[in-house]
Parts: structure tokens; C-alpha cells; sequence
């Protein structure tokens, strides 16, 4: 099989649950400006799990940040749920961040003085929403952190606080979670554990986008998008590591 097989051209911008259209990211003036994204184009569908994956500064997680309304895009537009957020202020940015965006971070970032319960619960808590008691059960019980959610972070090994992380991001049901590097700081059976978890959301409806190097992982989603230099060289559909590998040395061509 070919490189040309494998990088098939992106998907059209004309629907998704959250898409980018001409993004632009330049970090820094003059002689050390640095595009880290570079018009760049994609669309996310609804249900979807989408890994996205390029050599060391490519712009992966530039492009996770901006979509996640993390950080702002110098040119182009972000969608997220039909929403444009270059067109929000920063107080509707944040509602709609809490409420329509799942965000997991690789060093967690989780709030070192609450237990795990409070952690996971936290965003419904800054919105004034009620839990969902039976999500929130669904959640820990499908995580196996059941039996660890009155333990705060300190207290916990790193993948039960990944884990926290993910039932965090996912209990608020956004239209769509970006994870970058999930399972980064993960041994292999518990980030194996973590990525299936992600899978079977997808597959009950839920959009998850995950920024990842492991060709291992990324055949856990149903396509990788493949970004160079911060621009999209293609995407493979229903990657596997053969075809990851490939496609990733391609574009060091």
C-alpha cells in the first residue's frame, strides 16, 4: 500500500459537531514567529473517535487547544455544538467551554484539596447543576474508581487519576471531549484499560478527540487525522499500527 492510499484527502467542513475552517496559529513576532498551525481544516462527526497525530511539533496540541477554546486562533474559525467561538466573549466562551466542551489533560489538573468525587462533580457544581446520579454511577462504575472516590489526588495512582479526569470531562455530556495525550503518563494495561473506555463513548454517541504519538492507541479510534509542519496531510480510516507507522514515516519524506 502506498503513502497516497493511505493519506486520503480530509473530509469536507460543511457539518460535524465541532470543526475547524482555515485555522491559523502563529506564536511569537518578527524573526521568531512560529506557525504552529497553518490553515488548517477539519470536521469532527458527531459519535466520532478521532486521534490525531504528527511528528514533535507539528501542531497537535496547538490544534486540540484552539478547539477546545484553550487558546485563540490568529486566523479561520472554530465551531464547537454550531457554535462559533471567536464570536463569543470570554463570558460566554467559559459557559460554553464547561458545558459543551470535555477537555483531558495529560497532568490531570486536578484540584489537589478535593476528593475524587468532588473533583468529577466539580463542573456541574460552577454551573449550579444538579448530578446525575445515575451518569455519575455509570461512570465510576464503568472506571473502577468506585471504591476511590472519598480518596483525594495525593492518594491516588496516576491512572485512577486519569480515570477521575476522563469521568470529570464526560459527566457535564459535552458535544465533544478532547483529550491530549491520555494515556501519556500511563502504564500500558491502564491506559489500554482508558482508551477502550473512550471507544465504547464513542460508540454510545459521545465525540471524542485525542491527541496521541502511540500508533497503539490510535487504533482504538475510528480515523487518525495526520498533521506536518501545522498543516492536515491526510487521515487514515480505521487505523492500525502498520498503517499508522507508515503513514508517520511518510511524512518525514
Amino acid at each position: 500500500m502506498t503513502s497516497t492510499d493511505l493519506l486520503s484527502s480530509i473530509r469536507s467542513t460543511d457539518s460535524g459537531i465541532a470543526r475547524a475552517v482555515g485555522v491559523t496559529k502563529i506564536f511569537g513576532r518578527g524573526p521568531a514567529a512560529y506557525t504552529a498551525l497553518d490553515d488548517v481544516s477539519v470536521s469532527f462527526e458527531a459519535g466520532s473517535f478521532t486521534a490525531v497525530m504528527g511528528p514533535s511539533g507539528s501542531g497537535k496540541s496547538t490544534l486540540m487547544h484552539c478547539m477546545a477554546g484553550l487558546d485563540n486562533a490568529d486566523r479561520g474559525q472554530v465551531f464547537v455544538d454550531g457554535v462559533e467561538l471567536g464570536g463569543l466573549d470570554d463570558r460566554r466562551l467559559t459557559i460554553h467551554r464547561r458545558d459543551r466542551i470535555g477537555f483531558v489533560f495529560q497532568s490531570f489538573n486536578l484540584l489537589p484539596m478535593l476528593s475524587a468525587r468532588e473533583n468529577i462533580t466539580l463542573p456541574l457544581e460552577l454551573a449550579g447543576r444538579k448530578v446525575d446520579k445515575a451518569l455519575f454511577a455509570e461512570l465510576v462504575t464503568s472506571l473502577g474508581l468506585s471504591e476511590r472516590l472519598n480518596h483525594r489526588p495525593a492518594h491516588l495512582s496516576g491512572g485512577q487519576q486519569q480515570r477521575v479526569a476522563v469521568a470529570r470531562a464526560l459527566i457535564t455530556r459535552p458535544a465533544v471531549v478532547f483529550a491530549d495525550e491520555p494515556t501519556g503518563a500511563l502504564d500500558s494495561k491502564t491506559g489500554a484499560a482508558l482508551l477502550a473506555h473512550l471507544r465504547d463513548a464513542a460508540r454510545a454517541g459521545q465525540t471524542i478527540v485525542m491527541v496521541t504519538h502511540d500508533p497503539v492507541a490510535a487504533t482504538y479510534a475510528d480515523r487518525a487525522i495526520l498533521l506536518a509542519d501545522g498543516r492536515l496531510r491526510g487521515e487514515l480510516v480505521r487505523p492500525d499500527v502498520d498503517s499508522v507507522l507508515h503513514a508517520l514515516s511518510s511524512l518525514a519524506v
